[in-house]
């Protein structure tokens, strides 16, 4: 629990604190999307498959601390400090730190009991977190694309 807590006051400080390159609506939007897509991916692994769990193997009220205490900031911070204007090459780099960073951070909360597996191995999240923060700038893109279209639809309003 303590790796929990720790984990939720850093991520968020971090998170929130900083100067932002996202506004109020793309922080909103892309933190429902990472929670719901916490949520879906637990549902169907940890309820249905019983692969993995947080803490123990029951549903409990720290399943939704961890849950909406760590990912919305963690989609934030990735996002935020995403090096969107540089070359292919440091964009790719930017995430395979983070997947290298992910890939810790689950090893560590396995070892201090956040996180425990109950099928899941460890190697299995390899390929995973690539592709769930290439889902996250999709979804950031999207947002911006909705975004700049509603707005210029106001603009032909006036």
């Amino acid at each position: 629990m303590i790796l929990a807590i720790i984990s939720i006051l850093v991520f968020n400080a971090i998170a929130f604190f900083p100067e932002k390159r996202m506004n109020k609506l793309e922080i909103y939007s892309t933190s429902i999307f990472a929670v719901i897509l916490a949520f879906s991916v637990d549902y169907i692994l940890e309820v249905t498959f019983h692969l993995y769990g947080y803490f123990q193997k029951k549903a409990q009220y720290t399943d939704l601390l961890v849950t909406l205490g760590i990912y919305p900031a963690i989609d934030i911070i990735f996002l935020n400090f995403f090096p969107s204007t540089r070359r292919i090459v440091t964009k790719m780099l930017y995430i395979a730190g983070w997947s290298a960073f992910a890939l810790f951070y689950e090893w560590l909360s396995v070892k201090l009991g956040l996180f425990y597996y109950n099928g899941w191995k460890w190697i299995y999240s390899v390929p995973i977190y690539p592709f769930l923060y290439l889902l996250l700038l999709g979804n950031l893109k999207l947002v911006r694309r909705l975004w700049r279209s509603d707005v210029s639809k106001e603009k032909l309003k006036v």
